[in-house]
């Protein structure tokens, strides 16, 4: 697993297109007061830095509900992101995709593969790889506008690692224990197979939120607590380190980040498996059955929704707790018929279950099919997508150096180590022979 870890690592890291940060000094507050770690000099600078920097990173204390809607005033901004392993399904695509198409029109958006996430547990490097750029293809397929919304490969960004490991020198320890995600994890697969990135991957999370200076992150109900740190994080770095701090040092003051507020769709946020109605739909269910995966023929659609668990209750009905399998398959259908709550209710109040199962399959073969047939158009152009990925690189990696920019002003013990930084020094030869020789071994 080791060698498939630095491996994939460094494959990523040929991959990107070379957008290499502005580093210079930065910065982190919060309602908690210690600080485990970070050690700073007594050393004032100013506005601009030894190599000519001057901190360009404007921020809103402000996070009003709504979008702004004068042309001539500036977007609230948007990020979500998907990690690439498993295959998409209906439950990413109604819970999150979907709804990403109508925000574009209204935020900046920012939505990418989480690829560096995916390497916290095993993996098949090959597969990763390709599997990051079917995700993107289906980013492009589902509707992302790229005139409107930048699509990237987080690690193609390399302000997300160095600002993680900013943040990792101001979070406390007693956080990171209490995910629940690590715990069941580790518990299961042992210590020692269980890597040091699956305790510190909520670090790496809240890197990808608070780069870009993020409004709102969209989250199902179920989702909120994993935002909460960072929430906890923004606070806490601006706590210790923004306002008059920072202003001290030569900066503009106020604070580093914002601290962004869950973004929860109204409907269809919680898709949830067919083959029971109290689980989400996942990637990770060991059956396929239990799924819609967005690519799925014709006729795999019809036999998994025909299989799929019902119950024995006459008519259909949404919100009967003792009906579980029944609200999720209705909710399924109201939302690829874009229909209200109360026309599906109206139309399906009566029907069996064989006549509701074929209306269904009808609906989402019908919805999902030019989805496919853009995919297909999209995976068949690698010279298009690769484009579409480094334009979208391009416009993340501005907004978020600007971001690591005032990180490191903040953080005078940081002072210089941008000259020296392996991940701008590291030549993509260097790494392919690098990477040649673990091959090898």
């Amino acid at each position: 697993m080791g060698r498939a870890v630095l491996s994939q690592f460094l494959m990523l890291s040929n991959s990107a297109p070379r957008l290499s940060s502005s580093l210079s000094c930065g910065g982190l507050r919060s309602k908690y007061l210690k600080r485990p770690g970070l050690v700073r000099h007594n050393r004032a600078i100013n506005g601009d830095n030894g190599s000519g920097f001057r901190c360009c990173c404007s921020v809103s204390l402000s996070q009003p509900a709504t979008p702004e809607t004068s042309s001539s005033s500036v977007k609230q901004r948007i990020v979500s992101g998907v990690q690439p392993t498993g295959a998409i399904h209906l439950g990413n695509y109604l819970g999150a995709i979907k709804n990403w198409i109508a925000l574009q029109n209204s935020y900046d958006t920012l939505f990418f593969i989480v690829d560096l996430h995916a390497i916290t547990l095993p993996y098949d490097t090959r597969q990763l790889s390709k599997a990051t750029r079917n995700t993107a293809a289906i980013y492009l397929a589902c509707g992302v506008d790229t005139s409107k919304a930048s699509v990237f490969v987080q690690s193609h960004v390399r302000a997300h690692v160095e600002l993680m490991w900013l943040l990792s020198s101001a979070t406390p320890i007693g956080w990171l224990n209490r995910m629940i995600q690590f715990k069941e994890k580790s518990r299961k697969a042992g210590d020692e197979n269980v890597g040091v990135a699956l305790l510190t991957y909520p670090v790496l999370m809240a890197s990808d939120i608070l780069l870009y200076q993020s409004d709102f992150v969209p989250v199902g109900e179920d989702q909120k607590q994993h935002l909460e740190l960072s929430r906890e994080l923004a606070e806490r770095v601006n706590y210790l380190y923004g306002g008059r701090k920072w202003k001290k040092l030569g900066g503009r003051g106020g604070a580093i980040f914002k601290v962004p507020e869950p973004l929860i769709p109204p409907a269809g946020a919680r898709v949830m498996s067919l083959s029971d109605g109290l689980s989400k739909m996942s990637k990770s269910a060991p059956s396929d059955q239990s799924r819609i995966n967005l690519l799925d023929p014709k006729d795999v659609i019809a036999n998994k929704i025909k299989r799929c668990k019902t119950d024995s209750f006459p008519g259909l009905e949404f919100d009967n707790p003792e009906r579980p399998e029944c609200n999720n398959l209705l909710s399924i259908y109201q939302i690829i018929s874009s229909k209200t709550k109360e026309e599906v209710a109206q139309e399906c109040q009566d029907m069996n279950w064989g006549s509701f199962k074929t209306l269904l399959t009808d609906a989402l073969v019908d919805h999902l099919h030019p989805i496919q047939v853009r995919y297909e158009d999209i995976i068949s152009d690698p010279a298009y997508l690769d484009g579409v990925l480094a334009e979208g690189a391009e416009k993340a990696a501005a907004i978020a150096d600007a971001t690591l920019n005032n990180v490191y002003q903040v953080h005078e013990f940081f002072d210089g180590v941008a000259s020296t930084s392996p991940l701008q020094t590291a030549s993509p030869a260097g790494l392919c022979n690098l990477t040649d020789c673990l091959d090898d071994a």
